[in-house]
This record gives structure tokens, sequence and C-alpha cells, in this order.
């Protein structure tokens, strides 16, 4: 009995970490600082002229984090288990669940339909139910239909798909229908804006796997002191214009113009793999101080 209850338990120990690993690299991009959009700009619903009618609990905030997962759990599956993806991640990423053979094609390709049915179901629910059919429709552009082979599209999709976790957990949190409001249509056409211009940062250290499996991103498209320069642009006029857009206050000012100049000159300047790479990880704490911005501004108004 004693091993049945052992062996059981190191099976579901062992298929919760496969899980874990397909989600492990977007954790710091989509996961988390959606969860977190969702959640403190749920606090502060009337600066989008939203108006609440209930409080958001500890309960509504775990149903946020879990409708975030829940919805970019099998599209991070289905982008695994394409045999490109798979050649690329042999190069880069050998621990991911493909390539350490922890789930064959299959089993990866049942898996994705069911948790796409969890996601439908889980957002019937909560919430964020024309977000979630959104994202599935995104997701088959992007690993089935080729949208990922093109920086261009690759862009757009991800920026639509930021868009959608965004006002989807937004909407989860609050617990109702989120409403087309001018103010929130603005500052999410900006959201998308800002990751249309400058996501392909994450592209500057995957350039050998990229290449390898013929993938179209920026830098081996157009060179990658061009695709540089393309990225810092943007990312120099968002940093002014974000607080700008929401009259921020000195403080939010120096934090967000402040952290953009740094990816800005690491960008230009630090140009190793495991430079770009930290780069990438300030953009997403960037992209935190973005979402943080419309709170100050309705704590400030107060």
């Amino acid at each position: 009995m004693y091993r049945l209850i052992s062996r059981r338990l190191d099976g579901g120990c062992y298929h919760l970490t496969t899980i874990w690993l397909f989600t492990f690299s977007d954790l710091k991009t989509i996961a988390a600082p959606q969860t977190i959009f969702g959640i403190l700009n749920g606090f502060h619903a009337p600066i989008f002229e939203i108006a609440t009618t209930s409080s958001i609990t500890p309960g509504r905030m775990i149903c946020t984090a879990f409708w975030t997962y829940i919805n970019l759990l099998p599209f991070l599956i289905d982008n695994q288990r394409q045999p490109a993806s798979v050649e690329e991640d042999r190069l880069n990423k050998p621990w991911r669940p493909m390539p350490s053979k922890r789930l064959a094609p299959q089993q990866a390709k049942t898996l994705m339909f069911l948790l796409y049915a969890v996601a439908f179901i889980a957002s019937l629910r909560l919430g964020g139910l024309r977000q979630c059919i959104s994202l599935m429709a995104l997701g088959y552009w992007y690993n089935d239909r080729g949208g990922a082979a093109n920086c261009f599209s690759r862009n757009f999709i991800n920026a639509c798909g930021f868009v959608c976790f965004a006002s989807g957990a937004l909407e989860v949190a609050l617990g109702s229908i989120l409403p087309v409001k001018p103010v929130l249509f603005k500052w999410l056409l900006v959201i998308g804006g800002v990751v249309f211009s400058t996501v392909q940062l994450q592209d500057m250290y995957d350039q050998a796997g990229d290449r390898a499996c013929g993938r179209q991103t920026l830098p081996l498209l157009v060179g990658d002191g061009t695709s540089r320069w393309m990225t810092a642009l943007p990312m120099l006029f968002w940093s002014f214009f974000g607080p700008w857009f929401w009259a921020a206050e000195a403080s939010m000012w120096m934090l967000c113009t402040g952290t953009g100049l740094v990816i800005v000159s690491r960008t230009l300047t630090m140009r190793k793999v495991s430079d770009d790479k930290t780069t990438f990880k300030i953009w997403n704490a960037w992209m935190v101080f973005l979402y943080m911005l419309p709170i100050i501004s309705h704590r400030r108004s107060n």
C-alpha cells in the first residue's frame, strides 16, 4: 500500500513538473505581469470609467491568476510540440518537456486539446470568455498557420495576445463583463503598441535557435545592429509617452523613463546572449511599471 501511494505521488509530481516546464520561460512575460495588471487595475477600475459592484477578494485574485495560467498553458503546449520548436529547444532549452522526451508529440496534442476545453469552461464560469476565444484563434494562427514565421505577424499576434490577457485578467478580477470604455480602450491600444514595437527584444538572445528553424525574426531579417535600433527608438518613445498619457508624478516618470533608458542603453551597447537575456527581464519589469501608471494617477487624483 505504501509503495502504491509512493508511486502515485512520484507520478503526480512528475506530471506537475512537466506542466511547470512548459510554462517556466513565460511566467515572467505573461502569467505574472498580466495577473498583476488585472488585480491592480481592478482595484482602481473607476479611472477607466468602470463602475464596480463588488470588491476584489483574495478568492477573486486566485481566480485571476488561474484564468491567466490556464489560458496560457495550452498555447505553450501547442507551440512547443511543433517540430520546428522542438528542434529549436534542443539548442536553447533542452530541459523543456518535448526535447527532453517527458511527453510524446501525440500526448502533448491530446493534453493541449483537453486544456483548451478546461480554459473555455473556466472562462465561461469566471469571465474572460471573449478573450479566451480570441486567444485560441491567435494561438491557432501563431502555431499552426505560420504566424510565428514572420516577424511582423509574430509581433502583431503577441500584441493582440497581451491585450487579450490583460483585459481578460481585468474582467475576471472585476467579476463582471468588461465594458468598452474610451480610456480603457486607448490604454489597451497603448499596451498593444508597446508590445508590437518592442517585444522583439526576446529574439535578440534566441538568434541561433531561430536561424536553425528558419524563423524570420527581426534580427535575422534586417541584421542584429539595425534591429537593435528599430527596438531602441520605440522603447525611447514609449518610456516618455506612458507617463505623459497618465500625467504621472515625478517619481513614476523617473521609474518608467529611467528604466526605459536603461533598456535602450543595454540594447544598443550590451550584445552578449547573457546581456540580452537580462535586458529582456528588465523589459518585463518595465511593463509592470507601465501597468502601475493608471493606479498611481488615480491615487493622486483622489
